[in-house]
């Protein structure tokens, strides 16, 4: 079957567009139930009205595990910001009211947040045994209402189309702290832009009533759980100084 070229290229995955459809093929050295383990977290998340993706089947192309789903004609968010910087805090609201839609879920069919942070955090290669302990036993004693995570929220996984906003990439979500999944997004933008990453701490604080000192309580987690995934943009040094400063 001739897809063409990828429109996108994930750690996991291909993305082609293919008759007004997408098609996401996965990568060989995954477990042969990625696919439908990822289709069904995005089933949910549409079973509870977001504006997502709709699935459409989940297969097999010339060998490869698919997930086939709606196209959404649209541009990203972070896409629309980069041409126009000053708006910066108006998109960064949008997204926020979109984030905080996904928190009022509550998500308990989904894989709790803390196995998923306990297998990574297990794993991860340049924590020794001292760092895993003590972030293990953070994470046991954190105490919170499950709710649903998207686990990789930020402006590039938001089309704008119409006026709508539709999430997209939901291979990370489960249920979990929100807090949690707010410290993952600001660390995710504080990666590229401090001032972006404040920015968006301040105004979900502000719309949630959350604290901030209640956020930088998972930083430690998350920045440790985050070297497992040995993404090539992001410096494990700068993990393990967040991790170095909680855990000394």
């Amino acid at each position: 079957m001739d897809l063409g070229s990828p429109i996108a290229m994930g750690n996991t995955a291909k993305i082609y567009l293919w008759e007004d459809r997408i098609i996401k093929i996965f990568n060989d050295y995954l477990p042969v139930s990625e696919s439908l383990y990822e289709a069904n977290k995005q089933k949910f998340a549409y079973s509870c009205g977001l504006s997502v993706p709709k699935i459409l089947d989940v297969t097999e192309i010339d060998g490869k595990q698919a997930i086939i789903m709606e196209y959404i004609n649209g541009r990203t968010i972070g896409d629309i910001l980069s041409e126009n910087m000053q708006q910066a805090e108006y998109y960064m609201g949008i997204s926020i009211d979109v984030q905080q839609k996904i928190h009022l879920v509550v998500a308990d069919p989904l894989e709790p947040m803390t196995e998923k942070l306990k297998r990574q955090i297990e794993v991860a290669p340049q924590l020794d045994e001292r760092h895993k302990s003590s972030l293990l036993k953070k994470l046991e004693s954190m105490v919170f209402e499950k709710r649903l995570c998207h686990g990789d929220f930020h402006l590039y996984n938001l089309i704008m189309s119409n006026n709508e906003v539709t999430i997209i990439d939901w291979v990370d979500s489960s249920a979990g702290d929100i807090r949690a999944d707010v410290y993952r997004t600001y660390l995710l933008y504080s990666q590229f832009s401090m001032e972006l990453a404040n920015m968006y701490l301040r105004l979900y604080c502000d719309k949630s009533g959350l604290s901030m000192e209640g956020v930088f309580q998972w930083a430690p987690i998350i920045a440790g759980a985050r070297l497992s995934e040995n993404v090539s943009s992001e410096k494990s040094n700068r993990l393990l100084d967040i991790v170095n400063h909680y855990c000394p």
